[in-house]
């Protein structure tokens, strides 16, 4: 990023150009061999600014995905598939028909639905690794990830409230 932030800058210029800043060490960072922790520093940072700073936190949702897919390229061993299908009665949610932008409330609202030891199974046109780093965050050993279907067109994971 090139030039300081203005002193008159208003807090939501202050925190986008921090965002961007942010954005550029982040990829940086997965660059450098440690998208993992990149990824998981942005989940964090997403949490803290997804109710005040919604535009950057979106930005840093897009920057889960780059991260996400350069955690693929590095290891692929983290998909599973010995999961199964979806038992019965268990809740499919299928967002690929939706907008990106769409997804992951639905998602978050789907698993705050959840009674506990409630799970969904959520399909999805690409890894949904994102998302894990934002549960991983918000919801901090109160969740369960298990991979169902890795790619390379469907993914399913199962997510579950401990």
């Amino acid at each position: 990023m090139t030039g300081a932030v203005p002193e008159d800058a208003s807090a939501g210029s202050v925190a986008s150009a921090l965002v961007a800043t942010l954005d550029q060490a982040l990829r940086a960072l997965g660059r450098a061999g440690e998208p993992d922790l990149a990824a998981r520093l942005a989940a964090e940072a997403w949490v803290q600014l997804s109710g005040s700073h919604p535009r950057e936190a979106e930005r840093l949702n897009a920057t889960l995905h780059a991260l996400a897919k350069e955690i693929g390229r590095r290891r692929d061993s983290d998909r599973g598939g010995e999961g199964g299908g979806p038992a019965e009665g268990e809740t499919v949610l299928d967002v690929r028909a939706l907008p990106p932008a769409e997804r992951h409330g639905l998602i978050f609202r789907t698993y705050e639905g959840l009674p506990r030891g409630g799970r969904f199974v959520l399909v999805n046109d690409h890894d949904p690794k994102p998302l894990y780093y934002q549960f991983a965050a918000e919801e901090p050993g109160r969740f369960t990830w298990e991979y169902v279907e890795s790619g390379p067109e469907v993914w399913r994971v199962r997510i579950g409230r401990v």
